[in-house]
């Protein structure tokens, strides 16, 4: 009987090893793939640099900047601010397909998010603008979005206000008239580039293998190998290259558009450039619905799954986009706190 209760206590022991060694192995499994895929990840993207990187150290330009960007003063009716279509509240967009100016009119394209936005090396749909300073001074003075009818008006308006009298020279103390419609682009320029988003994407690459589930691992290896990071790449996921919509077949075919916007040849003229759009950044791209420039797809799961086609000419399966959704959710971050304030809950006087 001593003889099978022995035989017994080394086979229980025997499994246990064995089943310890099974764990251990693949534990060790699990840390080769991913260091395998962090090593992978950082020869294509970057880690989110801290704002102070971007940002001038001058937090009275960047707390003038805030006051400028909620302030519905800088639209001709005085009720749309910058925050109206990109509203801080909800990742820096207003999840319409295209958003209502000043005159009521409707634009024909969807307002991109303001979040990392000074991390792309051009701004709008067509790349017209070269930097967020650049950006800020064009929706006032176009006449379907804050129609302000040309840059005196608004120097006028706001040297008008005390406060911003008092404002401005804080911000420009070496200028003799600080209330300039430049100053207006730099100010507001200066508290964008403090909306950055780190996210648990980014403590994956700085080394933390446990920031991503695994089934955000796998729509990561999916995403990179699937060929999406050929435009999709870098600090910002996105946002520092053109590339024409519908490289396979003309989008309209897909996101069944109602408006016929051939991008960037609208600027340039050149053939060359039709249907030619920036590649947006996919930061937070969970929260920015609507999608594509002109706001024609709501579900990102759709939205993958176009780009797919469009781009790639590749058929993903459900689970595969499902496992690159997941992927794209954990670029997901938020702003700090205090830049979600709007100054104008209490209007200045």
């Amino acid at each position: 009987m001593k003889s099978l209760t022995g035989i017994f206590m080394l086979a229980v022991l025997l499994t246990a090893c064995s089943q310890q060694s099974k764990e251990k192995l693949q534990a060790l499994e699990k840390q080769r793939s991913d260091s395998l895929l962090l090593t992978e990840a950082k020869n294509i993207f970057d880690v989110l640099p801290p704002p102070n990187e971007i940002t001038p150290a001058n937090e009275p330009l960047i707390k003038l900047g805030q006051m400028l960007f909620y302030d519905p003063r800088l639209s001709s009716n005085e009720k749309i601010s910058c925050n109206s279509c990109h509203n801080l509240a909800s990742y820096g967009v207003d999840n319409k397909p295209t958003s209502t100016g000043a005159s009521g009119a409707k634009g024909d394209r969807n307002s991109p998010t303001v979040f990392n936005a000074a991390i792309h090396n051009m701004q709008f749909w067509d790349g017209r603008a070269r930097n967020v300073e650049e950006q800020a001074g064009m929706p006032i003075l176009n006449k379907d979005e804050m129609a302000i009818p040309h840059e005196g008006f608004l120097v006028q308006r706001l040297d008008n206000v005390p406060d911003y009298k008092e404002l401005f020279k804080t911000a420009f103390p070496d200028k003799k008239q600080p209330v300039t419609y430049e100053n207006v682009q730099k100010a507001i320029g200066a508290f964008e580039r403090t909306l950055l988003t780190p996210s648990r994407f980014d403590k994956f690459m700085m080394g933390n293998a446990d920031a991503l589930t695994d089934t955000e691992k796998s729509g990561l290896r999916l995403f990179m190998n699937t060929g999406c990071t050929s435009c999709h790449n870098g600090v910002g996921i996105g946002g520092t290259t053109m590339q024409k919509f519908g490289l396979v077949t003309d989008y309209r075919t897909l996101t069944h558009s109602r408006y016929n916007d051939e991008g960037r040849k609208n600027v340039t003229r050149n053939e060359r450039d039709k249907d030619v759009f920036k590649v947006q950044g996919l930061r937070n791209v969970e929260k920015t619905y609507p999608y594509f420039h002109d706001g024609s797809i709501t579900s990102l799961d759709t939205t993958v799954k176009i780009m797919s086609q469009a781009q790639l000419n590749k058929k993903l399966t459900d689970q595969q986009i499902k496992d690159i959704v997941a992927f794209l959710k954990s670029l997901t971050g938020d702003i700090r706190v205090e830049a979600k304030i709007n100054p104008f809950a209490a209007r200045i006087k």
